[in-house]
């Protein structure tokens, strides 16, 4: 009797995730849909949260998990700190040959970052993307590892790619 109990219970566990599987790869694929056909105007990154959000008129396309710079608290202030910037930005080109895959630039330091690291004396760094992983994909699932960049699984920047146009505004929160 407990035997059967049991499988009854197994068969019905195996069921209901295979159920709820299904209906998550449903519902995902019906926001897919609706959101394939448009193309970003806005880009939200939470660094707190390891969360970045694309939008279309406040509309959400799409969020992502990230990693941040091996020092990700705060806002850059240097070359080589290691820090994501924080601040309003804007996607200044695409890169189909970048190290990681592919790559966005950002605005990186805009000129409130350059006067306030020339009242330090520092340089302010530059060269600020949201890329692709690195080629140790283990490393991306554990740590922050950019040296203040935005990176994401190179599945995920293909799509980012297609999504989002030179011109669009990043804000980056902390």
């Amino acid at each position: 009797m407990k035997s059967i109990n049991r499988r009854n219970i197994i068969k019905k566990s195996i069921a209901l995730f295979a159920l709820s599987g299904l209906l998550y790869l449903t519902s995902m694929s019906s926001v897919k849909a609706d959101n394939q056909f448009k193309k970003a105007n806005m880009i939200v990154v939470w660094k707190s949260k390891r969360k970045m959000s694309l939008f279309y008129n406040k509309n959400l396309i799409k969020t992502y998990t990230i990693r941040l710079g091996f020092n990700p608290i705060g806002h850059k202030q240097k070359e080589g700190d290691g820090r994501t910037p924080e601040g309003r930005y804007f996607i200044t080109h695409h890169n189909p040959h970048s190290a990681y895959h592919k790559s966005l630039g950002i605005s990186y330091p805009n000129s409130k970052d350059r006067a306030d690291a020339l009242k330090r004396k520092e340089s302010p760094g530059s060269d600020i993307f949201i890329h692709g992983g690195p080629k140790n994909i283990i490393t991306h699932f554990f740590k922050d590892w950019t040296g203040g960049c935005i990176a994401v699984f190179d599945n995920e920047i293909d799509e980012i790619y297609q999504l989002v146009p030179d011109g669009t505004v990043v804000y980056i929160y902390s």
